[in-house]
Order: structure tokens, then C-alpha cells, then sequence
């Protein structure tokens, strides 16, 4: 797995691409999160158009960075999202979990709309 990060005002956009699996990839993400999030950047969107397969290692990858995320006061919304990995979320009833989106400009201005509030 690959990721291209990219700011669109207050947002940060990380596209994900290949396979998203966890392991070493996982880790360096996770890693990345923190920073965004130490930086005060804390509402991203994963941009998930460019993956291919996804496990269920990949699955805790995705609910550990929205916990990150929406512990910090932010959020972590999907973008993209190709039907077997919707079909995913769906089966393991993360489609309620995420909020997700048909693009990344929607994603965004989902962020206008509908900010994360504080627990």
C-alpha cells in the first residue's frame, strides 16, 4: 500500500492505493496519523478509490485511525470506496461505524456540513 497525503483547506486527504493489509504499511500510517493529528490536523478523509483488496487487518487499520482521529476531536471519513470494499464494511457492519462518501469533494465538504462534534 502506497498513500499521497494532500490538504484541501482545514481537510487532509490521504489517498490510499494497492492493497491495504496493516503490517509494516499499517504502522507507518498510524505513524503519519499521529503527526497530522500533533500538527492540529485532525479531520481526514482516506481517499479509498485507488484500493484494490483490503483484509481485516487493513479493516483495523481504517477503525484504529478514526479512533485516533475522533479521540483528538476529529473525525476519519472515507472517499471512493470500490464495491467489494464497500461490500466489506458492509458485511462486518463498518458502513455505520465510517461515514462514508461517494468522492473526496463530497468527503470534504461533508466536513462543512456535518463537523465533528465533541464527545
Amino acid at each position: 500500500m502506497k498513500y499521497d497525503v494532500q490538504e484541501q483547506g482545514r481537510v487532509v486527504v490521504l489517498a490510499l492505493e494497492g492493497n491495504v493489509l496493516g503490517g509494516p504499511d499499517g504502522a507507518k500510517l498510524h505513524d503519519r496519523l499521529h503527526e497530522l493529528k500533533d500538527e492540529g490536523k485532525r479531520y481526514i478523509v482516506g481517499d479509498m478509490s485507488g484500493v484494490r483488496f483490503m483484509n481485516s487487518s487493513g479493516l483495523g487499520m481504517l477503525i484504529s485511525a478514526m479512533t485516533t482521529m475522533r479521540n483528538a476531536g476529529g473525525d476519519f471519513r472515507l472517499a471512493g470506496l470500490a464495491d467489494g470494499i464497500r461490500s466489506v464494511l458492509a458485511i462486518t457492519r463498518l458502513d455505520t461505524v465510517f461515514k462514508h462518501y461517494e468522492s473526496v469533494d463530497e468527503a470534504v465538504l461533508g466536513y462543512e456540513e456535518d463537523p465533528p462534534t465533541l464527545a
